[in-house]
């Protein structure tokens, strides 16, 4: 069943701290359409209701109550092959956009994983469903981006593979971070 995919993807995100109370969105390709959080919704504790499914090429009566986002995940799904996206704000990786224009994880599984990870719009102030085509161009060559200042959008076959590069960005992102304020250089 499609909640339970997305109330386990939204209460992880949340207990890991990869969204505040009200922020990130998901979203699942079917076909023309797609199924994506509403407006608003608290990833921590997602019902039926908390689902909205919309077309992927046009509107209908219920897009206006889809995330801020829906743009940048139409984008991406006109784009690139996923079928599931994870929109986070992990707080380490927004904390390094502001300072590097890619994020290189040092760690094994970060660099095996993610390999390297663009900043868009960096030095930009930038607004929920602005940069959709540069997202899912660089989507189409990285599992995951992170949009300066604001949140990392991951593309997989699965939300729970979304949520996989949304994490371990964070932990890269958290590592680096350390050994930044350690002042250890990692190349």
């Amino acid at each position: 069943m499609l909640i339970s995919q997305f109330q386990a993807v939204g209460r992880d995100l949340c207990a890991r701290g990869l969204v505040s109370s009200h922020s990130g969105n998901l979203s699942i390709k079917l076909g023309e359409r797609l199924c994506i959080t509403h407006r608003g919704s608290m990833l921590s504790c997602l019902e039926e209701h908390d689902l909205v499914e919309t077309g992927i090429n046009k509107n209908d009566r219920f897009t206006p109550l889809a995330s801020t986002e829906l743009a940048v995940h139409r984008a991406i799904y006109k784009r690139t092959p996923a079928s599931a996206i994870v929109h986070a704000h992990p707080a380490y990786a927004i904390a390094l956009s502001f300072t590097e224009q890619e994020i290189i994880p040092c760690d094994v599984e970060g660099n095996l994983l993610l390999s390297k990870v663009p900043v868009l719009g960096w030095g930009t102030t930038i607004k929920p469903g602005e940069f959709a085509k540069e997202i899912a161009d660089e989507l189409t060559r990285h599992k995951i981006v992170l949009v300066y200042g604001h949140g990392s959008f991951a593309a997989a076959q699965l939300l729970e593979e979304a949520y996989q590069y949304t994490s371990a960005l964070e932990e890269s992102c958290r590592l680096l971070y350390l050994l930044k304020t350690l002042q250890i250089k990692t190349r």
